[in-house]
């Protein structure tokens, strides 16, 4: 799709999908792609809400002026400074170099270390209204959601809440805009995975921008990534609501690293006994393969995560180290917790693992175990009692719940 699309009376989706970017912000995985979703309003006065990422501009002032048919972009509000949302607008002000950029004090900073756009700039502040004519924009902060200057932008006259990053969601857009155009089943990992991958740090200012916007009468829902909420408002809210108070079900993530199969073979030890104990919901990662992002998804989803790594030059290996690191920086909380190790000629995993624990504060549900070489029947009766202490927790946490 590189045409834009009428979303309501003089409101249009000017955005593009990306299918050629691998990773997002260099590091996410994208196996499905991305859309960059871009809106216009044609009123009195026009504004562009938000723009696209650079590399994906080709049609994009051409799909403007189309609308537009000789009249001037008076308004280019930023609800969001990242490249993604910005990488279009230096060439957008080539063709209109007389439009103001709207955005707060926050963003202006940015915008000049970015693109060293100075002139023409309009400050607004929480609740500050916009009059386009029949449509007006109020403005409401959501710093840290994922940035400090991020905001977002309400028209009254349609309902449409732009939210910039938040609601958003990997994924292109292939065919339809809205939810009840596309598969949602489909894009449900993407769905969760932004969240957790983008968001997820920053569960408390999420909650705050909730309780900020649920007095607003939101019909509509237009971020820049994924989807465009119509029929489903609700529950991408309430989805948000739940992820950004860190709320779990009944499962355990397990995530190994292993060298020569011995710490695998704890791993397998540890599921097996989980599912003799009533654990149905298992998802075990080799750290190696599985990228964090599908680590952490899932770690977001369900409340236990046992971890165990071999030893790797008198420390632990590299793959978990990198998980425990965004782990640590995320801060999720609200887990249980369990690990193991294993070593041949050094341990190292443990002492590492131990940090972790302090630093990310999750309940340790049994004392850790660390194995010498191949795992002996010792070694496996310590696994299986890590695993026991973990089914025992969640089900007295969950005593309803499969």
């Amino acid at each position: 799709m590189n045409h834009a699309i009428k979303i309501q009376e003089n409101i249009y989706w000017i955005g593009a999908n990306d299918r050629r970017t691998h990773l997002f912000e260099n590091y996410w995985p994208l196996p499905k792609g991305v859309a960059y979703n871009s809106y216009l309003i044609a009123d009195e006065k026009v504004a562009v809400i938000d723009t696209i990422e650079r590399n994906k501009m080709e049609d994009y002032v051409e799909n403007i002026e189309a609308i537009l048919d000789g009249r001037l972009v008076d308004y280019v509000i930023v609800n969001h400074m990242e490249p993604d949302h910005t990488g279009a607008l230096k060439n957008l002000l080539c063709r209109y170099p007389n439009a103001t950029i709207v955005g707060n004090a926050k963003t202006f900073p940015v915008l000049k270390n970015f693109y060293d756009i100075r002139d023409h700039l309009m400050e607004v502040r929480e609740g500050c209204t916009l009059d386009l004519g029949r449509h007006k924009l109020t403005f409401y902060m959501t710093p840290m959601l994922h940035w400090p200057e991020t905001m977002v932008t309400f028209d009254a006259t349609s309902g449409i809440l732009f939210s910039g990053d938040i609601f958003g969601a990997f994924g292109t857009l292939d065919g339809g805009i809205f939810d009840d155009e596309v598969d949602l089943d489909y894009l449900e990992e993407e769905i969760s995975r932004y969240y957790s991958n983008i968001v997820g740090k920053f569960g408390q200012p999420a909650q705050l921008a909730l309780k900020k916007l649920e007095a607003l009468p939101v019909r509509m829902i237009c971020s820049t990534h994924g989807p465009l909420r119509r029929s489903f408002v609700n529950d991408i809210i309430a989805k948000y609501n739940a992820w950004s108070k860190y709320e779990t079900s009944k499962g355990v993530i397990i995530v190994f690293s292993s060298m020569y199969g011995n710490t695998e073979r704890m791993a397998d030890e540890i599921a097996r006994c989980l599912v003799e104990n009533g654990i149905k919901k298992i998802r075990l990662h080799d750290s190696s393969k599985t990228h964090p992002s599908y680590i952490i998804n899932d770690i977001f989803r369900f409340r236990g995560v046992i971890l165990g790594s071999c030893a790797y030059n008198a420390n632990i290996f590299p793959a978990m180290e990198t998980l425990l690191h965004e782990l640590e920086q995320i801060g999720v909380k609200n887990h249980l917790l369990g690990y193991f190790g294993d070593k041949s000629w050094s341990g190292g995993a443990i002492n590492r693992f131990d940090r972790f624990a302090k630093n990310i504060d999750w309940e340790i549900v049994h004392p850790a175990h660390e194995a010498w070489g191949a795992p002996k029947t010792g070694d496996r009766e310590a696994c299986r009692n890590i695993a026991r202490a973990m089914a025992d927790k969640l089900n007295a946490l969950y005593p309803d719940e499969a």
